[in-house]
């Protein structure tokens, strides 16, 4: 019996299965032109099995990271633990390229090594300019280009004013931009180089920068005004050059260079073999890039922990820094360099607190840092010009000049610091004893331009007229690091019109195109940016209408109270002691000086004083006097400016002979009369002429510039 056999039912999909071949997918050609057969799993199995193939894969990578990345790093360990590279073989071979001195090859190194590179460049660049056109080589002239800084200044940390603590270069008025009339210059400063820095910067501004602090500085104290006598001429040398926005006196604690580090020349030390084929400005670069040497040889096993507390510092961590370095100096004693971290700690702790007992503390440790042995000679430059930076700083001249003589008694051939001594010597007024100095330089070193312009300014101050101009001319004329400051070139162009000399306004000319004066004109030292400016004013541009019509109606009273005071054998008139005068006699009488009443003047004109109590704008000028004022016949007054723009003067006619009498300002000359007022900016050149035949007497007042704010009257310091 057949057999029926029952066929399943074959489903089409299974029928095709059977009759097509397996199909692989066609090859794939990548961009490279590289055939690649997409991946497949064995069989025709599903996409669950071709995700396993793949998970296979991806993991059988990470393995293999993981092993490299474990071998890495037990390879490293086994360098470390088991000696497997002789490191001290390494460093030493390396520090022949240490060019900064530290102990190692880092960064810094590197960038001395760039510079050094970039120098010697120089030489075949300026051999093939030889080749090509020698001479137009031999015609060029390098002109030393001043460089515009930020000035800092002191701050007063409380109610005592030191004068290390007034009217800085910072002094900043709000709202208003200061004018570095003298050029202040000086460059944003690195924390780094306010630490390292010993060395002689080059910076062609109105002072120069070095030692550890890169600013630049005045020859004179910046932060410690000197008055200038009657607010008449800056022949103090006390007295900065500068723009006087200052209103704000703000503490600096980094920056006690400009409150009295007067820097001198830099010092370009350069082989020979290199000085005849590189120009002289890129062999100064060099010289300033080096770096000095602070650590001693144990100091260089701790440099790590230097580094460490040294980075707080320069981040602004001053507290912590502090802490620190107090834990670095307990650890090693007799680290110099430890204890001077902890000094510029100190120092940066005192700004920020503005707290003189901070900074004296800060300058004990200084001293400390340079007594301790094994300081290397350049840590113990850094370390006391700093004391005496701060010193100056808070005013205290005399200990800054003993920390100054010791500095010149360890490094006498340091002619710089001979500089910053003689500085030093001016600022306490032993102008025999800077000239000494100065002739010891000039003695050694002719080209010295500090020293030169410095000398020229005592000659002249000596009334050697003359004999000042070549000094002070020579100098200005070297560009040399702290030759470029406005009085100078105000000493020498007013000592060329002395001598009658035209090439005087050159000089000015000169100094207005560096920065130093408003205009040819206008030549004051210290001054607040963007006051009107004009030599002549009206009774109505000053809006003090009601002092004029006061002192316009009252003028006999006024005259009558001088006469009375003249009569007198007393002496209250005292000659005139600016040097000023070329010839003939000139009285002054002053009531007011400084904003304050001149001792008990006042009682012997008491209806004169009582008039001018009601005006603030005169009785409380800072920069000014109120003061009687009497010539003779015969007199002439040398053309001079005053030392601000801050204030107008007033010159109220009380016995005006009918002719002979006459007042200069710039170009415009004018005529006193009773009763009447003549009001100029005294900072704008003028001279006056008495050719009378008999006295003439009138009374001088000071006001605030109308412009100024209530702010700034209050804060300005006093001239």
């Amino acid at each position: 019996m057949e057999e029926t056999v029952l066929e399943e039912p074959i489903c089409e999909e299974a029928i095709l299965a059977e009759e097509i071949p397996e199909v692989k997918p066609a090859a794939m050609v990548n961009k490279n032109g590289v055939k690649a057969e997409a991946a497949t799993a064995s069989g025709g199995v599903a996409s669950g099995g071709g995700g396993a193939a793949s998970g296979f894969s991806g993991t059988k990578i990470f393995t293999w990271f993981m092993v490299l990345a474990l071998l890495g790093v037990w390879s490293s360990v086994a360098v470390v633990w088991l000696d497997l590279v002789d490191y001290d073989n390494v460093i030493g071979k390396l520090s022949a390229y240490d060019a900064d001195g530290d102990g190692d090859f880092d960064v810094e190194d590197a960038k001395v090594l760039l510079d050094e590179k970039e120098v010697k460049t120089a030489a075949p660049k300026k051999e093939m300019l030889k080749k090509e056109d020698k001479k137009k080589a031999e015609n060029i002239v390098e002109v030393p280009v001043p460089k515009t800084e930020k000035t800092k200044g002191s701050l007063l940390f409380n109610g005592d004013q030191s004068p290390g603590e007034v009217a800085s270069k910072k002094n900043r008025t709000k709202g208003v931009k200061e004018r570095p009339v003298s050029l202040v210059q000086k460059e944003a400063k690195e924390e780094s180089a306010v630490e390292e820095q010993t060395e002689p910067i080059v910076k062609e501004v109105i002072q120069t920068t070095e030692g550890t602090e890169e600013e630049g500085q005045l020859p004179l104290n910046p932060s410690q005004e000197q008055q200038a006598p009657e607010g008449e001429s800056p022949d103090a040398v006390g007295t900065p050059a500068k723009s006087e926005d200052a209103t704000e006196e703000s503490f600096e604690g980094k920056l006690a260079v400009e409150a009295g580090s007067f820097e001198a020349e830099a010092a370009v030390q350069v082989e020979e073999r290199n000085a005849e084929d590189q120009p002289e400005d890129m062999l100064k670069y060099k010289a300033k890039k080096k770096k000095p040497k602070l650590l001693n040889t144990f100091e260089k096993t701790i440099k790590s922990e230097i580094d460490a507390a040294e980075k707080l510092r320069k981040k602004g961590k001053v507290e912590e820094a502090v802490r620190a370095f107090d834990t670095l100096v307990q650890q090693y004693p007799q680290s110099p360099r430890c204890r001077y971290g902890k000094a510029l700690a100190e120092d940066d702790l005192a700004e920020k607190m503005r707290s003189n007992d901070m900074l004296q503390k800060a300058l004990s440790t200084y001293k400390e840092a340079s007594e301790l042995p094994n300081a290397t000679p350049d840590l113990i430059k850094a370390t006391l010009k700093k004391r005496a930076e701060r010193q100056q700083f808070l005013g205290r001249m005399r200990g800054a000049l003993a920390t100054l003589e010791k500095l010149v008694q360890i490094f006498p051939e340091d002619m710089a610091l001979k500089n910053d001594l003689g500085v030093a010597h001016l600022l306490i007024g032993d102008n025999k004893s800077a000239k000494r100095v100065y002739e010891e330089v000039l003695a050694i070193a002719p080209s010295n331009g500090f020293a030169k312009v410095h000398y020229g300014f005592i000659l002249k101050s000596e009334n050697k007229i003359a004999e000042s101009i070549p000094f002070l001319r020579d100098g200005l004329e070297s560009g040399d690091p702290g030759t470029d400051d406005g009085r100078f070139y105000f000493h020498l162009g007013d000592a060329l019109q002395r001598m009658g000399d035209d090439s005087a306004y050159k000089w000015y000319e000169r100094g207005h195109q560096r920065g130093h004066f408003a205009s040819v004109w206008q030549r004051s030292l210290y001054n607040v940016d963007g006051l009107k400016a004009q030599p002549w004013w009206t009774p109505k541009d000053t809006g003090y209408m009601d002092l004029i019509k006061t002192l316009e109606r009252n003028w006999r009273t006024i005259r009558d109270e001088a006469l009375s005071v003249m009569d007198q054998t007393t002496g209250l008139f005292v000659p005139e002691e600016e040097n000023l005068r070329e010839k003939g006699e000139w009285g002054q009488f002053t009531l007011w000086q400084q904003g304050k009443k001149a001792g008990e003047s006042c009682h012997s004109v008491p209806k004169t004083c009582g008039l001018l109590e009601r005006y603030p704008e005169a009785t409380g000028c800072k920069r000014g006097q109120i003061k009687f004022s009497v010539m003779q016949p015969g007199t002439h007054v040398w053309p001079h400016t005053g030392p601000t723009n801050c204030r107008l003067r007033m010159h109220l006619g009380l016995v005006i002979p009918k002719t002979g009498c006459k007042i200069r300002c710039t170009n415009d000359t004018r005529a006193w009369e009773e009763g009447k007022v003549l009001i100029f900016d005294d900072s704008f050149e003028h001279e006056v002429w008495q050719d009378a035949n008999s006295y003439r007497l009138i009374f001088i007042v000071d006001v605030w510039h109308p412009e100024l704010t209530q702010y700034q009257r209050q804060t300005l310091s006093p001239i």
